[in-house]
């Protein structure tokens, strides 16, 4: 794990809210590729996870307008949920039959989630959807939150909320591999500490793909 003295923060890649909007424009289309998820650093579970991810889901990314650079809102869950407990996550959770769509089913976790009012969203775009090995397929929604913007966590849920700067998140230099024994072979997955939060997984592949769909 890289220490807080390793970390790079670019100011080239520091951006604000109207350069946001202009790559969200110029490079998220709407499109259905299914060519993103845990299977890409792992290729002998590519079947496995294609298969198994089923379960439609949806995440909001919200980034906070600072001026002079965006920061991206995670939340630390709370240590007793049945699932994905105690670890860095996205507002987020399954589509259910009520919802219009991804983007609606992103706000309405998002503010039982961190109280996030849905009028104080500005919606810029979709990233591809993003294949998880623990059965979901993921469409996660970018957002564009003012700088006064309130929010507070749900306690039965989230721990508590912090943000990092896109600057530091979208710098490959802090993008780390790590891996773990599973169905006795190492699994792979992108890992992102910073400072005393270990952004790993799903959450970190998650980041990736938005470097790569909207730097590359």
């Amino acid at each position: 794990m890289t220490t807080n003295d390793d970390q790079q923060i670019s100011p080239e890649l520091a951006i604000g809210a109207e350069e946001l909007r202009r790559l969200a424009r110029k490079k998220l289309v709407e499109t259905k590729e299914t060519t993103h998820g845990d299977h890409l650093l792992n290729p002998g579970f590519s079947e496995w996870v294609v298969k198994k991810a089923v379960t439609p889901a949806a995440v909001l990314i919200p980034l906070v307008d600072r001026r002079d650079d965006l920061q991206i809102v995670f939340t630390k869950r709370t240590a007793h949920l049945k699932s994905h407990s105690g670890q860095i996550a996205f507002p987020g959770g399954k589509i259910d039959a009520q919802d219009q769509d991804a983007v609606s089913a992103a706000l309405r976790e998002a503010q039982e989630e961190i109280h996030l009012d849905p009028h104080h969203v500005e919606i810029i775009g979709n990233l591809p959807d993003y294949f998880t090995g623990s059965g979901y397929r993921i469409s996660p929604v970018l957002a564009l939150l003012d700088g006064n913007t309130q929010m507070h966590p749900n306690p039965d849920e989230v721990e508590y909320i912090f943000e990092v700067p896109m600057s530091f998140l979208m710098n490959v230099d802090n993008h780390h591999m790590g891996s773990r024994k599973f169905q006795g072979s190492d699994r792979y997955f992108y890992e992102m500490p910073y400072r005393e939060h270990y952004i790993w997984g799903v959450t970190a592949g998650i980041v990736r793909m938005m470097h790569e769909k909207l730097f590359k």
